[in-house]
């Protein structure tokens, strides 16, 4: 968490200073110069995007020139498959990023559905103060949406066929092509990936990218962490369905020490690429999406993170559960849904959901806050010692739900080993009280006792239920395993028992 908190306030504290140069809204009066000035200004900024056509053969691209239909025959442009047009955001270099190819790459390398894929060059414009290239996005939009009429009028190629794919300025680009657009019909699909939060953040649909500029609209927020009242990426509701990636505020695997490498890498330009960290992993999870398609992410509605890490949110039942990336299920909403789910730190990037609900029952009226390691055996494979640490105090008899998130997919879950682990410092210190006088008494140790432990997979929704093997001593003592299995098994191992 430090690692966010010093490089987004670097950027943050940037960004504000541009903004009081050149007004809280990028509006001409916030600038305190002439209309003149302005107009001159803006008519020698004006540059028309290039449109690349990436071929998928060592990273070419054909630029497509917007009224010049020669210009679709040469570039092989094929008016008969969808078209996807990626949208990069705010440039720091001026250079057009690593992960604009490799998402053009990855498109084009689906097996199962073939596209075109074009990458919307608006460098010139974006290479400029942030107040700047904000109003720049509006402009650039209104390029994006005169190019998909001209391509309908020429080609007959319908807007319904089109996705824009637009990462933290562009994805505002893309709503402002979708609201743009002549006629009744809109654009098919807009993905935003991680949408700019500075200068965009409350403010109303029509000034960003909004459920209504296109048919459908998913987003994946990765970095809304909060600092001086600005966030690098929007906070806010902006699709139909917005995924919230491990709560969408920061990302794992993005530390503090790595802007020390970064620095010896790139110099002063390290601390963005620090930021870029978090704020880019929206990009590379979309990407992970498409490369491996086996592995889908799947993401649940909740109100928040900290629900969702009770494991109280794994339905999937009326659309509370959809995919991250590139294979969503496109159901409109009336209302946008939050989604949220857990990944790892890098690619592939699932996990598997699992809600474990445990009813304790102590037998002292002093709270018990243990740690506990579970072993899971499953059907494919086992994983082995996860720690268990709940957030609150045993007490009494109660029932406590947490999530446990596996990297890997241990198939059917048959069996839990279950250790309730003794604290290591009053562990060691009573061993070397014990050995110095060894005919002291033991002392009084907390009784717990596990009734049974239910538990749902998110992936597959499957419910399940452990009693403990041994029905006849159900007591848990500390740095003990204790096995549970299916409560069905459990039963029959009783009633063999007791013949």
């Amino acid at each position: 968490m430090e690692s966010s908190l010093w490089a987004s306030l670097f950027l943050i504290i940037s960004i504000l200073v541009q903004l009081n140069a050149y007004g809280r809204r990028p509006e001409p009066e916030a600038s305190g110069r002439s209309p003149q000035d302005l107009e001159m200004e803006e008519k020698s900024l004006k540059t028309e995007t290039r449109f690349l056509l990436y071929s998928g053969e060592k990273g070419d691209s054909c630029q497509l020139q917007l009224h010049h239909l020669n210009t679709l025959d040469q570039c092989s442009f094929n008016s008969s498959l969808p078209l996807v047009i990626i949208v990069h955001g705010w440039s720091v270099d001026g250079m057009l990023e690593k992960w604009i190819w490799e998402m053009a790459a990855a498109l084009k390398s689906q097996k199962s559905t073939q596209v075109n894929v074009i990458v919307a060059d608006w460098i010139t414009l974006a290479h400029r103060h942030y107040a700047i290239a904000v109003r720049n996005t509006r402009q650039v939009g209104q390029e994006i949406a005169s190019f998909l009429e001209w391509l309908e009028e020429a080609v007959q190629f319908s807007r319904s066929n089109v996705h824009l794919i637009g990462y933290s300025l562009g994805a505002h680009v893309s709503g402002f092509a979708g609201s743009y657009i002549n006629g009744t019909n809109k654009i098919g699909r807009i993905t935003g990936l991680d949408a700019a939060g500075p200068l965009f953040e409350g403010t109303s649909p029509s000034e960003r990218l909004s459920p209504d500029d296109a048919d459908f609209v998913d987003a994946i927020h990765t970095f809304t962490q909060e600092h001086m009242g600005l966030s690098v990426g929007i906070k806010q509701p902006v699709a139909h369905y917005d995924f919230y990636p491990n709560g969408g505020t920061f990302q794992p695997g993005c530390h503090f020490l790595l802007m020390y490498k970064h620095i010896a890498q790139h110099g002063f330009h390290g601390i963005t690429e620090t930021v870029k960290c978090a704020h880019e992993r929206a990009v590379h999870l979309f990407i992970d999406s498409i490369v491996h398609h086996h592995l889908q992410s799947t993401a649940y509605w909740c109100t928040d993170m900290n629900t969702f890490n009770k494991g109280l949110c794994l339905d999937c039942k009326k659309g509370r559960c959809n995919t991250l990336g590139y294979y969503i299920r496109k159901q409109r909403q009336q209302k946008s849904k939050k989604l949220f789910l857990v990944t790892q730190a890098h690619p592939p990037f699932k996990v598997y959901h699992y809600q474990f609900k445990i009813q304790f029952i102590t037998q002292t009226e002093k709270p018990i806050k243990p740690t506990f390691t579970m072993t899971l055996i499953g059907t494919k494979q086992d994983t082995h010692n996860l720690p268990i640490t709940l957030v609150k105090e045993i007490t009494g008899n109660k029932t406590y739900s947490f999530l446990i998130t596996l990297d890997l997919d241990i198939g059917k879950m048959t069996m839990i080993n279950f250790t309730w682990k003794k604290t290591a410092m009053w562990a060691n210190m009573w061993d070397t009280f014990h050995t110095i006088i060894p005919w002291a008494i033991r002392p009084h140790h907390s009784k717990l006792m596990i009734k049974q432990i239910r538990v749902k997979a998110g992936e597959t929704q499957e419910k399940m239920t452990f009693c403990s093997q041994d029905m006849d001593d159900e007591q848990l003592y500390q740095n003990e395993e204790k096995t549970f299995v299916r409560c069905e098994k459990g039963l029959k191992t009783r009633k063999q028992k007791m013949r």
